[in-house]
């Protein structure tokens, strides 16, 4: 079977009766008919990883009735950018055949054509719509680029009521950093911006539902262990093939197509990508997180700002999340990889101790791999943790845990901080049946509680919450357990 690679994201189902059924971005489609309908100029800048669907997102709301569309070119000069802009120039009408000088030649020649009187035109409002795609990357060294569109929004957009500029871009932190939080040119010039989040565990389902590949709930959150809420990703999988026989098509076989997906992913996001690279490595193999500190003992990280930008670089893109010290919150944060696709690279595939997924299913290397990962898929689900919960309108923080003193060591997969006096001890457990509890573990329970308890200095109320995909069994042990969530849980 050949796998190609999957041209459309599916956000939209047609149900066949002239309604459509939204799949996710709901949010963020609000935000897209606002600016359409917006009686002002929008300049609206759309950002997040790469692979989450933002260029289909637009392209596919506004059915590609754009009065000027271009995308950048990765990896490639000033000159070749500027070619590239030069043919979507002349697509879009341009008279002018040869590749501008600069970007302000550029811009200027887009300012031509959209003040032409045939310029395309969104049919319903009348409104002209500019696409930058992937703006970052039309960036390139030394060039005048950014000033250049400063000054075409400045001296031109910023007065036009019926234009809509949507710009967009994988390297987030170039989006937020030259764009979002800018303090010159663009300084309180966008008018919008929205982060285009990966799906949750729901929109996966009926994402997969739509795409006619039907999986049991623990296969889906399986899937979302591997590929994380990516829609790219998750419109590889064939219908007709389980779960084992996707993954080990699309990792595994010969020219299987997501095998080196994960250095491309970096090598199209980050300059220097080897030392984002070097920094998730380390994550992967700690998963509580480490400290900045123990980042630059391992001799394998840079040091000094470079670490900075990089470490603020991950958390933008989504890679990795930061907390503080939930003991003593002044000893600096920690970093904890989230990424579900990063983490299976760096634990199955990048060892090369794996060659057959089908095989490997079962084994107690894959168990071990499920229980860390499915941590994982419950930070990224901590909206529908705390909803079921009951306690979503309670402020709240979230940490991993781990001893310093106690013998023998403690690490919790996840606290929740409380503003009411609690603290869930969440322990997070993935089995394929009822987890039970015995002797053996209840003691390991009290041992945990009376650590943090110590270490800590804590007054708050410590409730046990066992998060497990299948639920809890009901036995002499299971009494000291508060709260209980499953797998279930996470799809609400």
């Amino acid at each position: 079977m050949t796998y190609n690679s999957p041209k459309v994201i599916i956000t939209v189902i047609d149900k066949g009766e002239g309604d459509n059924e939204v799949i996710g971005r709901r949010e963020e489609i609000a935000v897209l008919e606002e600016c359409l309908n917006s009686s002002r100029p929008e300049f609206l800048a759309i950002y997040g990883r790469r692979r989450v669907g933002k260029t289909y997102l637009v392209k596919e709301y506004f059915n590609n009735t754009f009065s000027f569309y271009s995308t950048g070119v990765y990896g490639s000069n000033t000159r070749q950018q500027l070619r590239a802009f030069k043919e979507a120039l002349v697509e879009y009408g341009d008279d002018e055949k040869s590749i501008p000088k600069d970007w302000f030649e550029a811009f200027s020649r887009l300012r031509v054509i959209l003040e032409k009187g045939d310029v395309t035109r969104e049919y319903k409002t009348g409104k002209r719509i500019v696409f930058l795609d992937e703006l970052p990357w039309m960036d390139t060294a030394r060039s005048d680029f950014k000033s250049a569109l400063d000054y075409f929004w400045n001296s031109w957009g910023s007065s036009q009521k019926d234009l809509l500029l949507i710009v967009c871009g994988s390297a987030t932190s170039w989006i937020i950093n030259h764009l979002v939080k800018d303090t010159g040119g663009f300084y309180n010039r966008l008018t919008k911006h929205m982060r285009l989040m990966p799906f949750d565990l729901s929109e996966c389902e009926q994402l997969l539902q739509a795409n006619g590949v039907e999986l049991s709930r623990r296969q889906i959150v399986e899937c979302y262990m591997i590929f994380g809420g990516i829609p790219y990703y998750l419109n590889y999988l064939k219908p007709g093939l389980s779960l084992a026989q996707n993954v080990e098509m699309l990792f595994f076989k010969e020219n299987a197509p997501l095998r080196y997906e994960f250095r491309q992913l970096f090598a199209s996001l980050f300059r220097n990508a080897d030392q984002y690279i070097a920094i998730i490595r380390e994550l992967s193999s700690k998963k509580t997180g480490m400290t900045r500190k123990d980042l630059i003992k391992t001799g394998k990280v840079i040091e000094g700002k470079g670490l900075t930008k990089c470490l603020t670089d991950l958390e933008q893109c989504g890679f990795i999340r930061k907390y503080q010290n939930f003991a003593s919150p002044k000893n600096g944060a920690y970093y904890q990889l989230i990424d579900s696709m990063s983490l299976f690279y760096l634990t199955i595939i990048e060892p090369e101790k794996v060659d057959s997924w089908i095989n490997f299913i079962s084994t107690p290397a894959y168990y071990a791999w499920c229980g860390i990962s499915f941590e994982r898929v419950c930070f990224m689900h901590m909206d529908q943790i705390k909803k079921c919960l009951g306690i979503s309108g309670i402020t709240s923080h979230d940490y991993s845990w781990r001893s310093s003193r106690s013998t023998p060591g403690v690490q919790v997969d996840m606290l929740i901080d409380r503003n009411d006096d609690v603290i869930n001890v969440c322990e997070i457990k993935f089995s394929q049946d009822m987890y039970e509890i015995d002797a053996s573990y209840e003691k390991e329970l009290i041992h945990r509680m009376d650590a943090i308890r110590k270490e800590t200095g804590t007054k708050k109320a410590l409730w046990l919450t066992m998060i497990t995909f299948a639920g809890v069994r009901k036995n002499a042990y299971s009494g000291s357990v508060v709260s209980e969530l499953t797998g279930e849980d996470l799809f609400d």
